[in-house]
């Protein structure tokens, strides 16, 4: 994609699910972009799974190791390679996918895409696992237009049938966004989110699942 600073950037993901690792490369980033690994780290820690009841069970660290592109703190201008390696690995117990594929998952797209070679163990590719490097790629884009001044933020719109206003059309502050930020369960209200949270653990005890809708918003846009 096209930046708004002359940047062109690709990014792909790879790895599967169940394989060894699973990571992302990111091609077109400048160099001499500062990078704090602490604030990455941050970031994985937020999405990692096992934290509690809401999240998957599965336990992986989402530790990244970063392959390359990267020296001394900054990016060399060379493609930008993390990988991260799959730990908590039951292959065994997704072998019926085999031939009996999931509704509402990728399963059976992937059947069809990949002529039945696709690896589909917990889903293969198309894995909620592979969001781990996208909030990889995603910290570093934050720290990118965060050094133009660009602030990035969301919350929770909706859960399910249970909504909380949408943010304030008249302007929404860095501290506000920090504040979200900060949280385990990012809403404004409180008093929703707890109900938020009830509906999805309530979906849970009856081996269901529920939608949900996120806003975002990126503040100091240039014109």
């Amino acid at each position: 994609m096209s930046g708004i600073f002359g940047m062109n950037i690709k990014m792909a993901i790879y790895g599967e699910s169940h394989g060894k690792s699973i990571g992302v490369v990111l091609d077109g980033l400048p160099p001499g972009l500062a990078l704090d690994e602490a604030k990455i780290a941050a970031e994985m820690a937020r999405r990692a799974p096992g934290q509690n009841a809401l999240s998957t069970a599965r336990k992986e660290s989402d530790t990244v190791e970063i392959q390359s592109g990267f020296f001394n703190g900054f990016t060399t201008g060379t493609p930008l390679c993390a990988r991260i390696v799959n730990s908590d690995q039951h292959s065994k117990d997704y072998s019926i996918l085999a031939d009996k594929m999931r509704p509402g998952h990728a399963d059976y797209a992937g059947h069809v895409r990949y002529q039945g070679f696709n690896d589909y163990r917990g889903g293969g590719h198309f894995s909620g696992r592979l969001t781990a490097p996208l909030v990889f790629a995603g910290a570093v884009a934050k720290q990118a237009l965060a050094q133009h001044g660009i602030v990035v933020g969301s919350h929770i719109l909706q859960i399910n049938d249970i909504q909380e206003e949408r943010f304030n059309p008249m302007g929404v502050s860095d501290a506000e966004l920090a504040e979200l930020h900060a949280k385990k369960f990012a809403v404004m209200d409180d008093t929703v989110g707890e109900k938020m949270q009830e509906r999805i653990l309530q979906a849970k005890s009856e081996l269901n699942s529920v939608g949900g809708v996120i806003e975002a918003i990126a503040l100091h846009l240039p014109a």
